[in-house]
């Protein structure tokens, strides 16, 4: 059946969420996995009963389908030729808390945390959680049997299914009778071969189904991969929310701490753990190079000598006692007890960014596909011994981390797929060397991930003919059309078909240099792995504002990566020109969250710049390229007449024109321009010599908010520094970068470059106010400008914040103060707010720092087409905190985020600059 036959027909049932464009498949067509399968359409149920309406038209056409959730999954597991059905869009009700019973009732596309959220006021948790929890659905993590780092304290999910409502392929809800029978026929080989660990995961669950572990059917679909059926609701098990406490143990390499798990392993059971002791919750391992990584970036908690370690988490009333004899049998090189909460979170943090870090840990890209082997943990040093020399043996390297206590490795490996054919065989050869070697260990060859499209083909390597007859007559009983995610598990798809790394791109020469990755455009976009850190259903950070307004994947940054990835492919999507490449970016702010959020690194702002500048290049642009995307230049021509431009403004019929004539929507205002710009107001001041801080005058401080200059001066004075504002005319060129103007950017960068470098050589602080402005400087500033002076330039001009850390004056009391803040998303992202914050705090500030982005982001929220998701995206974080604090000082030092609060709630917003200088004493 074609795709518009199949659209047609799952209309006429029902399914009225269902895609077939050039957009949604190439959305949809992987996942977190190597594998590219771009389905027929896209199906999004909103009531469990479309289900059973998806699979009947599945049935009858003898179209394959693939349940998806929020396509995390490393195997290949979530990908399908078919109708892959996305439940994480409207399927996320949470059904029922049962706090007595400790159950509750959710629909498949519930995400993890927030099925934390509405259990944690009962005192309650879902046990299993995965690094990907802020994402991860309920119905993904049955179809994967997920862990996550506490499985030692919490068991898997299949150990917290209660019941499940299943559609079976057959269209049946009850195969249990048959599935029994086929049980008690191979009674002793299913009792000797399967669950013979807890990390044995890869093929069919089948100890699930003996007489003596209940014959559990809904635990045997955990792990199915959605080969047999479709989740519409589950039961699943909560536990009470213990407080944990965390022991961080240093060791010379990971091997040397994969040793040091049997010992305490049994340090624990010498411990005698039950309800009322202590028990050991977590054992997980982490490389050094993964540390490293998060550490160019952020600060890291203070960690014990060496380069491997382990973070063993407890919990329970003698928690004091068992970390006291862990301690004493871990033979580490240093160890550190962590008691502080907050930076007990921000360690795990790293361990939940695993994956992605892992990606870029190497010289080269880094790869899924061995994922997440799992052997008896008595043999895990042994294991990862064998496993480095295979590496070793096929010029290969990897950086191995995971679930150590479990015995679960997760690795990423830079597998040469650039290489062609050659590169595919080493693939080859390499998977297959590891599971014969794994079977030396008896281990398993997935720990959590599923064996998906990765490992599937590998199961008879693992399992005897009879297992691999077994899980062929489950598939048969179940779905014995072959419908349901063909090619995993039973009669699999050879694992090195379909893969996505490696296949030939179109040539594109960035104009924007892709620093990071040696100036190839198409490796940039390829940084994206799919962990799917974007599409988490909440954020502390600034990643993916739109995504969090709008729920749909083309808004995330996972979602652009996929399009520009298929666009440089050019076989769905036809080039960066493509009709569907520019309804992804549509809605991306460039607000650079992901830049600093995304594990990967991945910088839309500046693919975005680069696709418009490709696709508009001596080309008739939109109409707003034109006017915001060159807004400092109007600016500049207007403020000889700013007083009459402002007048004119206020009348209806000229404003309406005007905003009509630049593309503006006209629900928007228009900010008004400065009577006197920065530069000149301060100019009639003079004064002679080197001041101790020049002031940057960038484009929106001088032509529409000069009072945060002027408020910067006075700040300064008070504490006995002269500052004086740099006469130049030098604009950061960003409007130009942000609308992909870039031949022009870079000359106007290269102009502001030369005008504010002999300012930084001088050795004179250099301060800028404008975050968005500054933030320019920081990051496109090196990638637009060939003068070499532009890195020096880039870290030479600073914050306020940063200024005050270096020249240490004293600041106002704001003892009293309660402060809203809202950080300019390019302050978060690129400059980093941490100075502010400990500004603010040392001043005696109550501070609430606000997540998110404010959704205005320049020209964004402005352009026709874009006010409602600018609204919705301002609703997300900013306007709820204003409204919760109605007498906090309400603190922007962006134009944008002052503009959005004025525009949408009313609310004056202040300069850091200008809150200082509130307080002087006078």
């Amino acid at each position: 059946m074609s795709a518009p036959d199949l659209v047609a027909e799952l209309r006429r049932r029902g399914v009225t969420d269902v895609d077939d464009s050039v957009l949604a498949r190439a959305l949809y067509s992987s996942d977190a996995s190597l594998y590219r399968v771009v389905p027929q359409v896209v199906a999004r149920p909103r009531h469990q009963d479309e289900l059973a309406a998806i699979l009947e038209v599945s049935r009858a056409a003898s179209v394959p389908l693939t349940m998806r959730g929020a396509g995390t999954s490393i195997a290949g597991n979530a990908v399908g030729s078919g109708i892959v059905v996305d439940v994480a869009r409207h399927l996320h009700r949470i059904v029922g808390i049962d706090p007595e019973a400790r159950t509750a009732r959710v629909e498949p596309g519930v995400v993890h945390a927030d099925l934390q959220a509405a259990a944690a006021p009962h005192g309650l948790r879902f046990g299993p959680d995965p690094s990907t929890h802020t994402r991860c659905t309920i119905g993904g993590m049955i179809g994967n049997n997920a862990c996550g780092s506490r499985a030692l304290g919490y068991g898997r999910t299949s150990d917290n299914v209660v019941d499940l409502d299943v559609l079976f392929g057959t269209g049946e809800t009850d195969v249990s009778a048959r599935l029994a029978g086929l049980t008690d026929a191979h009674l002793a080989h299913v009792r000797t071969s399967f669950g013979q660990f807890s990390r044995q995961v890869s093929g069919y669950g089948m100890e699930q189904l003996l007489p003596e572990h209940g014959r559990r059917v809904d635990r045997l679909m955990a792990g199915s991969e959605g080969t047999l059926g479709l989740v519409r609701e589950a039961t699943v098990s909560l536990v009470a929310d213990e407080a944990r406490h965390l022991l961080v143990l240093g060791y010379p390499s990971m091997i040397e701490a994969a040793d040091a798990v049997p010992a305490l392993l049994a340090a624990e059971d010498r411990g005698g753990p039950t309800d009322s002791g202590a028990r050991l919750v977590a054992c997980e391992g982490i490389d050094a190079r993964i540390v490293d990584l998060v550490r160019a970036r952020r600060p890291v908690a203070e960690l014990p000598a060496g380069a491997g370690w382990l973070f063993v988490e407890v919990s329970g009333p003698e928690s004091e006692a068992l970390l006291g004899r862990l301690a004493g049998v871990a033979g580490a090189l240093g160890s550190r007890r962590v008691s502080d909460a907050a930076e007990a979170a921000d360690l795990w943090r790293i361990r939940e960014d695993g994956a992605g870090l892992a990606a870029r840990s190497l010289r080269t890209p880094a790869y899924s596909g061995w994922e997440d082997a799992a052997v008896p943990p008595a043999r895990l040093g042994a294991w990862l011994r064998d496993f480095d020399e295979l590496l070793r043996e096929h010029g290969l390297d990897g950086v191995p981390y995971g679930h150590f206590g479990d015995g679960c490795v997760h690795v990423r490996i830079d597998f040469p797929f650039h290489d062609g054919e050659r590169g595919r065989a080493v693939f080859r050869d390499f998977l297959t060397a590891s599971a014969l070697k794994l079977r030396e260990h008896g281990g398993s060859l997935s720990g959590e991930h599923g064996d998906g499209r990765a490992r599937s083909e590998l199961l008879p390597l693992m399992y005897d003919a009879e297992s691999i007859a077994l899980f062929g007559a489950v598939k048969a009983i179940c779905d014995p059309e072959n419908l349901l995610n063909p090619g995993v598990l039973v009669a699999p798809a050879p694992f090195d078909a379909d893969l996505r790394p490696g296949r030939p791109r179109l040539p594109v020469v960035p104009l924007l240099a892709m620093t990071h990755d040696g100036g190839s455009f198409g490796d940039a976009v390829h940084r994206c792995t799919g962990v799917g850190k974007c599409v988490a259903s909440s954020t502390i950070g600034v990643m993916c504002p739109s995504f969090q307004a709008t729920r749909d994947e083309k808004d995330s940054t996972r979602g652009r990566a996929r399009v520009l990835q298929e666009a440089l492919d050019g076989t769905l999507v036809e080039g960066l020109a493509d009709p569907a490449v520019h309804e992804a970016l549509d809605l991306c702010l460039s607000c650079k969250g992901c830049a600093s959020d995304c594990p990967t690194g991945v910088d839309m702002a500046t693919y975005k710049a680069e696709v418009l500048h490709q696709t508009y290049r001596g080309k008739r642009r939109p109409r707003s390229h034109y006017t915001l995307g060159r807004l400092p230049m109007w600016a500049d021509k207007a403020a000889p007449f700013a007083g009459v431009a402002n007048r004119l403004m206020k009348l209806g019929a000229v404003a309406r024109l005007a905003k009509a004539t630049a593309g503006i929507d006209q629900r928007r205002s228009i900010p008004s321009f400065a009577a006197t710009t920065l530069r000149r107001s301060v100019r009639s001041q003079g004064g002679a010599g080197t001041p101790d801080v020049w002031i940057w005058a960038d484009s929106f401080t001088d032509h529409f908010h000069p009072a945060s200059g002027t408020a910067a001066i006075e700040v300064l004075a008070a504490a006995g520094l002269t500052a004086r504002v740099i006469p130049d005319d030098a604009c950061c060129a960003l409007t130009w970068v942000t609308t992909g103007q870039l031949d022009r950017a870079r000359t106007i960068m290269g102009r502001t470059v030369a005008a504010l470098a002999p300012y930084v050589a001088s050795g004179v602080p250099v301060l800028g106010l404008e975050p968005s402005c500054l933030a320019t400087l920081r990051s496109d500033a090196v990638e637009l400008s060939d003068d070499p002076r532009a890195a020096d330039v880039a870290g030479g001009v600073l914050t306020l914040a940063e200024l005050w850390e270096r020249l240490a004056w004293p600041l106002p009391d704001l003892t009293g103060v309660e402060v809203v803040a809202q950080p300019h998303c390019h302050h978060a992202s690129v400059l980093g707010w941490e100075a502010d914050a400990r500004l603010l705090t040392t001043a005696g500030a109550t501070v609430t720092k606000v997540a998110g982005c404010c959704g205005l982001a320049g020209n964004f929220g402005m352009e026709q087409g874009h006010y409602e998701v600018s609204v919705a995206i301002a609703e997300t974080n900013l306007l709820p905190a204003v409204r919760s604090a109605p007498d906090a000082v309400v603190l922007a030092d962006g134009l944008s985020c002052r503009v959005q609060l004025d525009d949408l709630a009313g609310v004056p917003a202040m300069h850091l600059a200008e809150l200082l200088a509130s307080r002087i004493v006078r």
